[in-house]
């Protein structure tokens, strides 16, 4: 089981950046690092997710050009960079291992850290 830990959230105003870290044990076990976002009344959506071996990315298109996800795998680390936030973009984010697809259906990963809150005020 892969075991994951994300950091990186906070409070900011629209258009400020925020860069997420998610912290991820067995790294090379998994296929497939995702982030998703869950908004209170709202279903999980995947935002961005990274093959770890390929290195291909996926993005929801909500947030295409404005996120960006990278991987540095001597660190067992993936970072989701945000920018040009919007409030629509507050929420839990999650990270996730997994090894199916499509890679931004949250029924493809199997393995979720904690979550770290973001928040965008106008």
């Amino acid at each position: 089981r892969v075991q994951l830990v994300e950091s990186g959230g906070g409070s900011v105003q629209a258009g400020e950046s925020l860069r997420l870290s998610c912290a991820a044990s067995e790294y090379y076990s998994t296929l497939l690092i995702g982030w998703f976002r869950q908004a209170p009344g709202k279903e999980r959506e995947g935002v961005a997710s990274i093959n770890i071996i390929g290195g291909a990315q996926d993005y929801a298109d909500s947030v295409k050009g404005r996120f960006t996800i990278s991987q540095d795998g001597a660190k067992n680390m993936v970072y989701l960079q945000m920018n040009s936030l919007k409030p629509d973009d507050s929420a839990m984010y999650y990270c996730a291992a997994g090894r199916r697809w499509p890679p931004l259906d949250p029924n493809s990963y199997t393995d979720w850290g904690q979550g770290t809150q973001v928040t965008v005020s106008s």
